[in-house]
């Protein structure tokens, strides 16, 4: 299961969001919501959530600077930035950042859902690409010597000539 943190200054949303999604039927685990950058960048050193979800707009730590620290601690966490603000600028600087998604508030259930449907299936993608590397890493290093060991004993026994 993928785990997810919610960050909105606004409880009501986190709230409401928390409550709304279908997590289990996702495959996905919320394990906390937070109303600031700053509990929720503790939140994250705790959880290593694999999704988070934040505003834009936050006291103590905005949005922006919140997710420069968060894909800075880990990498690979796929971000969604939700905003009341349609603002260009705050916008294109989370894109820049690299964040999955920016949906502008108010936001719905179903838009909601489906983003994270949408996201689930490209982190299986991903996750199913990275063990297919990795099995066709162990096989190339199993095989190696064998293979070292052949051109070896072809080159000895002339089956093999320079060009």
């Amino acid at each position: 299961m993928l785990k997810l943190l919610i960050v909105d200054d606004e409880e009501i949303i986190c709230n409401t969001i928390a409550k709304v999604i279908p997590w289990d039927e996702l495959g996905i685990t919320l394990v906390g919501t937070c109303l600031d950058g700053v509990e929720a960048y503790h939140t994250i050193l705790d959880e290593s959530p694999d999704i988070v979800m934040t505003d834009i707009r936050m006291p103590f730590m905005d949005g922006l600077e919140f997710i420069e620290k968060v894909i800075e601690r880990l990498p690979a966490v796929k971000i969604i930035v939700f905003s009341g603000f349609d603002d260009f600028e705050y916008a294109q600087k989370a894109i820049n950042l690299g964040v999955e998604e920016y949906i502008l508030k108010p936001i719905s259930a179903k838009q909601l859902e489906e983003s994270l449907i949408k996201l689930k299936k490209k982190m299986d993608e991903e996750r199913a690409r990275k063990r297919d590397i990795a099995i066709l890493r162990r096989s190339y290093e199993e095989s190696f010597p064998i293979l070292r060991e052949q051109f070896f004993i072809s080159m000895i026994e002339g089956r093999m000539t320079p060009r």
